[in-house]
């Protein structure tokens, strides 16, 4: 097949893209590089077999509806996997209008060129944002609870898997072709691809285990706890990490199994959580670094717990995590950290 992967530059999408040419596909990928690494394609075109025509790189914008038509006119694409999107939940506070422009703005301009070109299929990165603050007794989350976002990234997300729906009974009504869509909901991506080709660099860095690992490389001076009284079993938050080779394992099933007209929705998680002293601790055994750190008061709003009942995309799909121990995560993780220390920019 041949498949758009939007965002295909940074660290989830080309993990994605890594997996989809390992598979026999051709890539084309759409990238604006606002946070994505060009240097991540260049890695990947160092592939075995891939050739300049399996792997294909538009520099630009989801957003520009002219450059999308011409996209989808150049190449036969079968299937759309959307992971273009800023996602920083406390950015989205301050700046909602942005996340609004370049998610679900740009989302319009995806779902209507897709539409037209007849794609039969779309994989749309969603996230577990759209819960906002699930209530303890709804815990662990499934799919069917209550979509109630409390930031503007999780609203800016939520609105696109209503455009999704909605353009399908659109298309339906029409009498035009209806493509299969799959809203999958993250919950904490973590690790990195085990051979190293590529990984995690983030600017800025907000994720809990490369903050970690720039602790242990001495990068960063301490890790802050934020809030060390919640209702846990050693008072810090806890949370779902799920492998990045993972995720993209189950985006390529459901890409697979998809078929015209179907509208699913499946939580990625492991099913479990690890608490923020827990990964903590775990680093410290992976990198044999003290990771110093220091208590600090509670983020506004961050409940205590969430993690994810992933059954049903098991029981659809045959999909689970293979990742599960979080040492073997983190050590993934920390093996691209050691080698490269400054990102893609060291490279």
């Amino acid at each position: 097949m041949q498949i758009l992967v939007t965002g295909g530059a940074g660290y989830i999408g080309s993990h994605a893209c890594k997996r989809l040419l390992q598979d026999g596909h051709d890539v084309v990928v759409l990238d604006n590089l606002y946070r994505g690494h060009a240097e991540a394609i260049e890695r990947l075109r160092t592939m075995d077999g891939v050739t300049g025509d399996r792997l294909v790189f538009h520099e630009g914008d989801v957003a520009d509806r002219a450059l999308l038509d011409r996209i989808f006119a150049q190449h036969s694409i079968d299937a759309v996997l959307h992971f273009a999107a800023l996602a920083y939940v406390r950015e989205s506070v301050d700046e909602p209008l942005n996340y609004y422009r370049a998610n679900t703005a740009a989302a319009v301009e995806l779902i209507g060129a897709m539409s037209s070109a007849g794609v039969p299929r779309f994989v749309f990165s969603s996230t577990c944002a759209t819960y906002g603050e699930a209530p303890p007794k709804l815990i662990p989350i499934r799919e069917d609870c209550p979509q109630e976002p409390i930031n503007p990234y999780g609203w800016s997300k939520l609105f696109i898997e209503r455009m999704l729906r909605d353009t399908q009974t659109a298309l339906g009504r029409a009498g035009k072709p209806v493509p299969g869509i799959a809203m999958l909901r993250y919950f904490n991506v973590a690790g990195c691809d085990p051979d190293g080709l590529v990984g995690e660099d983030h600017d800025p860095e907000t994720h809990l285990i490369p903050i970690v690992l720039q602790v242990a490389l001495g990068t960063r001076e301490k890790l802050t706890v934020f809030g060390t009284d919640h209702a846990t079993p050693d008072g810090t938050c806890v949370r779902d990490y799920i492998h990045v080779s993972d995720l993209v394992d189950a985006h390529v099933a459901v890409m697979n199994s998809l078929e015209p007209g179907q509208c699913r929705a499946y939580n990625l998680g492991n099913g479990s959580g690890y608490s923020i002293r827990q990964i903590v601790e775990a680093a410290r055994r992976v990198t044999g670094h003290a990771i110093p750190t220091a208590d600090g008061p509670r983020h506004p709003g961050d409940p205590p717990t969430l993690f994810c009942d992933a059954s049903l995309i098991e029981r659809e799909v045959g999909w689970k995590p293979r990742i599960t121990d979080i040492d073997e995560i983190i050590g993934t993780a920390w093996r691209w950290f050691e080698s490269n220390p400054s990102g893609y920019a060291g490279a």
